[in-house]
């Protein structure tokens, strides 16, 4: 179990914020690796040719440790939906065949699927959401012979709702189906592996559990897809760019690995030397230790909160680190508002109010939080 991290944060301690899946506060760290940044752009004589390399191979290594890669098999994208548009450019789909996806599926993990699936003359397949909460069965039951890709998360968006992704992956290589992941609710709170589940391509943007900034993501690509094509063609993918002087000796060649695969601009020296500092104090916490922690916070407000009446669910279908609470009547009229006032802050995401604390979450933290659900029902 991790002790309260507040102290690195910069978070008032008459705010209650509870809302990870939305966005993460930057750590102190991370806001000086950002301010450092700015500065050495305000001074660009002190940016070298090296620099242009040295921090993207830092977050390479950084991401590829938190899913046990190698950075070689890590691109730099700028969000979630740009590493999707990869694997859907990347992919073989024919006529007939299906792409699997979930009910009420993150929209940046859906529209690429849809617009694929309709070039390709294939079908989109939605899982129902299960009335019991166990999306895996429901989802290991829709992967069938004609299906062409899975695409999912570890976590449902919504609710925190869990899927067994070394279940998925086995099922998918047995139909010969590729699998994509979308990780922004998961990775940095939730262990992966890609040894355990195989994926095709996995993808998280950094500004939620990974702790860093928005406008920048990193890209597992599977060595199978490694000759694949990219969505662009930029100087720093190519073979020898890191010779300045040569950049007009155009190459065919591509830097190895996912490299390909990057976005333009990928030297990016602000928001990279946030990524790795933000990465670099999850792998010191240990993303297993994340969980244990967060899962022993959202069991405590779970149990309070089923004592006003709101239904929480199984655990056992649930991320430890997400709390999807939902009201029987609907939530009601001006929840946000009314929480805010006292300085809480949450999410509604369908018909659930989504409850979502990280390390620097305190104990009072959680009372503000339950007080102000006791005043509002």
């Amino acid at each position: 179990m991790i002790a309260c991290q507040r102290h690195l944060f910069d978070l008032p301690d008459d705010v209650a914020y509870l809302n990870c899946a939305y966005m993460s506060p930057l750590s102190k760290a991370v806001q000086q690796a950002g301010h450092d940044g700015v500065a050495r752009k305000g001074q660009p004589w002190r940016i070298v040719s090296d620099d242009f390399f040295a921090s993207v191979d830092a977050g390479r290594a950084a991401f590829a440790e938190l899913v046990g890669a190698t950075s070689d098999d890590i691109a730099v994208v700028p969000a979630a939906s740009y590493g999707i548009a990869v694997a859907a450019g990347n992919l073989e789909v024919g006529p007939g065949q299906r792409i699997v996806v979930l009910a009420d599926q993150f929209p940046s993990n859906l529209y690429h699927w849809r617009e694929l699936a309709q070039a390709r003359g294939a079908a989109l397949l939605t899982v129902a959401r299960p009335a019991d909460g166990a999306w895996t069965p429901a989802l290991l039951a829709a992967i069938d012979d004609a299906t062409a890709v899975v695409a999912t998360a570890n976590c449902h968006w919504t609710d925190g709702g869990l899927i067994d992704l070394a279940a998925v992956g086995h099922r998918a290589r047995q139909v010969g189906a590729a699998l994509v992941v979308d990780l922004t609710q998961s990775l940095g709170a939730l262990p992966f592996s890609v040894a355990e589940v195989d994926p095709d391509f996995a993808v998280s943007a950094c500004y939620k559990w990974l702790l860093g900034p928005y406008s920048l993501g990193f890209l597992y690509v599977a060595p199978r897809h490694q000759q694949g094509r990219p969505l662009e063609h930029n100087w720093m993918a190519r073979r020898g760019s890191e010779d300045f002087a040569r950049l007009v000796d155009y190459q065919d060649g591509f830097q190895p690995g996912a490299r390909r695969f990057d976005v333009g601009e990928s030297a990016n020296f602000t928001l990279m030397p946030m990524a790795v500092a933000a990465m670099r104090q999850l792998l010191d916490w240990g993303p297993g230790e994340v969980q244990a922690t967060l899962a022993a916070m959202t069991g405590r407000i779970a149990e309070a909160a089923q004592t006003l009446g709101l239904v929480a669910g199984d655990p056992a279908h649930r991320a430890g680190h997400f709390l999807g609470l939902r009201f029987p009547a609907g939530p009601p009229p001006g929840l946000l508002e009314s929480l805010q006032r006292q300085q809480v802050y949450v999410s509604v995401r369908g018909d659930s109010m989504r409850v979502t604390p990280h390390v620097y979450n305190s104990e009072a933290d959680v009372e503000r939080l339950l007080r102000a659900l006791r005043q509002i029902l």
